[in-house]
């Protein structure tokens, strides 16, 4: 459990930025090892780098903890045998499943049912669906995003019942705010590990979905002041503590102003780790202050397989279990290392490392990202 007071209530952020900075090759975590409970005893804390990842792993570090991170799957067109199929995003397991505890966002209405609210495009999957997410080793999923209710109240009320007996935690929506703001706690190498998930994406289902007193829908982070209350309140309480945002301009590789205000915002309030998307570009990635920050993870199971929509990727990002469990945390928080693993949309709608040369030219444009976003290649001295 973390104490915290003024210095600790700045935590690390994960972002996805724009920028240059140094990167080797290396390898993703195990796929072998998936505590939910287990104990761990502390190591040194590894020297903080920014990798690509093509090949397997050695076995998982007991001091260290890796979070693995992917953004939007839908399940539409072409897609949609997948959601009845428990094992049809398996093959996931190696790269986005790898890690001791995955997040990603759930980009679709679980509903067969409702009408459809005025937007240009509509998902939904059925209940199915959540079996297959979690067949890909994804252990949480956020639904605060601008499809989580495309089919009005009754699609609504269908993914408040989903999400009762879902087979993997859902966040960011609720039957009413203080459900949509909750987080779920998740357990690995002995840590508590609170995530939350939020939207500031301002259209028809914030206007109309937003969850209130009362009232369902969508977890918003526009305002930040609700979500920054949660985080303060779990930072207080949990080990590590971690946002999964909706946020951003569409198709755009920066962020915009008020994704970077409300990353400043959460790591003041004790986020360690801020992760999200929305714009379908990978944006860059870095430290931010105590927190680690991502802006964009891309498109990650999507029905367009043509670059720049097809860029894509998993971000895993290794904590010091020994610093997550501290009363007083270190001064460049507890996120060591980052590694991007690139990877390309298929022509199936399912995400691959590609070969060697595409694999070094999509980690440097990753790079590249990162200048824009105004996050630091590696955490303070």
């Amino acid at each position: 459990m973390r104490h915290t007071g003024p210095v600790v209530l700045a935590a690390l952020v994960l972002l996805a930025g724009c920028s240059g900075g140094d990167s080797v090759g290396s390898a993703p975590p195990s796929a072998t090892s998936r505590p939910t409970t287990q104990a761990a005893a502390p190591s040194p804390t590894a020297p903080a780098t920014t990798t690509a990842a093509t090949t397997t792993a050695p076995p998982s570090d007991p001091g260290t903890l890796t979070m693995a991170f992917a953004g939007d799957i839908h399940f539409e067109d072409y897609l949609a045998p997948l959601a009845r199929d428990p094992e049809g995003l398996a093959e996931l397991r190696s790269t986005l499943g790898a890690a001791d505890l995955s997040m990603a966002n759930l980009e679709t209405a679980i509903t067969q049912r409702g009408t459809k609210i005025g937007k240009e495009f509509h998902f939904r999957a059925p209940a199915s669906a959540l079996e297959t997410v979690k067949g890909a080793g994804i252990d949480a999923v956020s639904m605060a995003n601008n499809h989580g209710v495309d089919y009005g109240p009754v699609g609504l009320q269908d993914t408040l019942a989903a999400k009762k007996t879902s087979p993997i935690p859902i966040v960011g929506i609720g039957a009413d705010e203080d459900e949509a703001f909750a987080p779920a706690v998740l357990e690995a190498k002995g840590l508590e590990v609170a995530v939350f998930g939020a939207d500031q994406v301002w259209e028809m289902t914030l206007a109309r979905y937003a969850a209130g007193p009362g009232k369902g829908g969508v977890a918003s982070s526009t305002p930040s002041t609700r979500i920054a209350a949660a985080v303060r309140a779990a930072a207080a309480k949990y080990d590590l503590v971690v946002v999964f945002l909706h946020w951003g301009t569409d198709y755009q590789k920066c962020p915009d102003a008020l994704s970077t205000q409300t990353a400043q915002a959460l790591e003041a309030a004790g986020a360690d780790i801020i992760v999200g998307g929305h714009s379908h570009r990978v944006n860059g990635a870095g430290w931010l202050g105590r927190a680690y920050v991502d802006y964009g993870l891309g498109n990650f199971v999507w029905w367009r397989s043509k670059e720049p929509d097809s860029r894509s990727g998993v971000l895993t990002l290794s904590v010091d279990v020994k610093a997550a469990k501290a009363a007083q945390r270190p001064a460049a928080g507890v996120v060591t290392k980052a590694r991007w693993t690139p990877m390309l949309i298929g022509t199936d709608g399912i995400p691959r490392v590609p070969g060697a040369a595409d694999s070094a030219r999509l980690l440097g444009l990753w790079n590249d990202a990162r200048p824009c976003t105004g996050l630091a290649a590696k955490p303070a001295e």
